[in-house]
């Protein structure tokens, strides 16, 4: 709803317009013959919503349900415990049909600092559409008290080797739900894009990018 209002959103947590909404069934619609494993998800709302409305085109019998893996016992609240807790699936029936969706914040979008809630033209008036440019497409340049493409790419990267591709190597089908600038970062890792190339890297909404991994090697299919 911020990127309509041309306002920089960032971790701002702000949902779907009608169009967004409209997008998200359209994309979901075009992978609605893959049989889905996994799901990885920021912890934005945006995201979620992104993923939920295209998961529900699927023709397969699962049901997304949110994961709230157990953490360190001394860092978890008693809230957050008795979720854990009271959110898990007694049934084997059950369980045997769902489709976990994991949330991380490691694929948030890019936090822009002290230009989130702003409006864009009238940050651009003030700063100049030169800096506003680097602020926004340079590879290291972060905005004020934000993050850089680089930066994001610190927290992506490795949640990407870690908690992606083993999945992948095992033969599972995963489907992630992120943000521009955050899967920018990811494909700029998959397609071996130097940093340069990743700064005229433009990631449409709602549409689908589908990739192979087999052997240790991607490939991207139509």
């Amino acid at each position: 709803m911020w990127n309509s209002a041309d306002l920089f959103t960032g971790w701002v947590d702000v949902p779907l317009t009608n169009k967004g909404i409209d997008e998200a069934i359209d994309g979901g619609k075009k992978i609605a013959d893959y049989d889905i494993d996994e799901v990885h998800v920021s912890t934005l709302i945006r995201a979620q919503m992104t993923a939920m409305l295209a998961l529900a085109q699927n023709n397969h019998d699962k049901t997304p349900v949110f994961q709230y893996p157990a953490g360190d016992e001394d860092k978890v609240s008693e809230n957050e415990a008795r979720m854990i807790e009271w959110a898990q699936i007694k049934g084997a029936e059950s369980s045997a049909n769902i489709l976990p969706v994991y949330v991380s914040w490691q694929l948030n979008e890019r936090m822009y600092g002290d230009l989130q809630g702003l409006n864009k033209d009238a940050t651009r008036a003030k700063y100049g559409d030169e800096q506003v440019h680097i602020w926004r497409r340079s590879y290291d340049v972060p905005p004020p008290n934000g993050e850089s493409l680089e930066l994001t790419a610190k927290r992506t990267i490795p949640y990407l080797e870690q908690n992606i591709i083993p999945q992948l190597a095992a033969g599972k089908s995963l489907f992630v739900a992120a943000h521009g600038n955050s899967l920018r970062s990811i494909i700029m890792s998959i397609e071996s894009l130097s940093e340069d190339q990743v700064l005229s890297l433009e990631v449409p909404t709602g549409l689908p990018i589908i990739y192979a991994y087999e052997s240790g090697a991607w490939s991207k299919l139509d």
